[in-house]
């Protein structure tokens, strides 16, 4: 069983996806740009993990998103939440009613943001756990082996190219990475963001690394409360969870290798454009709008707007 994937997007998310993907066999295209995309295209696609050694696929293509005129099964949306409008374009131009398009962003909702631009199209929600950035160009660096990816359509969306959806989660499976065609993903979405986005937060709050967070201390403390301020929006919009969300968060921090961090931090320590919007402002508005409480949430606003 084969796939033809288009990703949009080649840094430690797409170019892990893309990676596996592509040594699975599945026929993998990723969108990239500047010396990146020249790297892929001379060397292809290098991934270097602490788990399975360092691995060259060459069989990986890239071009930009105007070079692009392949017909894919499947879109894959790597890119940032500040560069979504980017995806919606190329999306726009690019693709066709017959391919299933899925956002696998850190910030949750992004596929609802996506559908309601693209009507036409089939347009998921999903996300990933992941440990990945790009090393240099055309290298990307997974610096832990998690790796699972969760996907479903929402609730009352019309159920187009099922097929489809059923044959990515096998083929992911297949590609080792642990996939789930999910019933129920705006819970496991928001599970998700309940890690990321305390992490991200407080990692950026306190400019510190995962061993900090891995003992007890006033980070550790900010990080608990993050998530059970995401845990209280999610009971107000109705979401029932399966697990106990600091339990979960607590579990997948403390198994992460010393020295680790969100890459809304590291975007935020190298100067560039960050998530800081979608992974705290989104919370503080979605508290607002459901009358849920989040200080510690505004408490990280308060002090992105004046320092970031």
């Amino acid at each position: 069983m084969s796939v033809k994937f288009c990703i949009f997007g080649a840094g430690g998310t797409g170019g892990v996806l893309a990676a596996y993907l592509a040594m699975a066999g599945n026929d993998v295209t990723v969108i990239a740009r500047g010396a990146h995309l020249a790297a892929i295209q001379e060397h292809g696609l290098t991934l270097r993990t602490n788990h399975r050694g360092t691995e060259q696929i060459k069989s990986v293509k890239a071009c930009t998103a105007e070079e692009y005129h392949d017909v894919p099964d499947v879109l894959l949306v790597c890119v940032k939440y500040y560069n979504i409008e980017d995806a919606i374009a190329f999306a726009q131009k690019k693709m066709s009613a017959d391919v299933l398009i899925v956002p696998v962003l850190n910030v949750f909702g992004t596929g609802g943001v996506m559908q309601e631009k693209l009507p036409e199209f089939t347009c998921l929600d999903g996300c990933i756990y992941v440990m990945g950035e790009i090393a240099s160009p055309g290298v990307i660096y997974q610096s832990d082996k998690m790796l699972r990816v969760i996907f479903g359509y929402r609730p009352q969306q019309e159920v187009r190219l099922l097929a489809k959806a059923q044959e990515l989660e096998q083929v992911m499976q297949q590609a080792q990475i642990r996939a789930h065609f999910s019933d129920n993903i705006i819970r496991d979405a928001l599970q998700k963001f309940a890690f990321v986005s305390p992490a991200a937060a407080a990692g950026a709050y306190f400019n510190a690394t995962s061993e900090t967070f891995q003992v007890e201390g006033k980070e550790r403390t900010m990080f608990i409360g993050l998530i059970k301020e995401v845990e209280a929006l999610g009971k107000a919009m109705g979401i029932t969870f399966e697990s106990n969300l600091v339990e979960t968060g607590l579990k997948i921090m403390d198994a992460l290798k010393a020295g680790s961090t969100m890459s809304m931090q590291r975007d935020i320590q190298r100067g560039r454009n960050s998530e800081f919007a979608g992974l705290v402002e989104r919370v503080v508005a979605l508290g607002q709008e459901y009358g849920v409480a989040v200080p510690l949430y505004q408490q990280i606003a308060d002090w992105g707007r004046k320092n970031l």
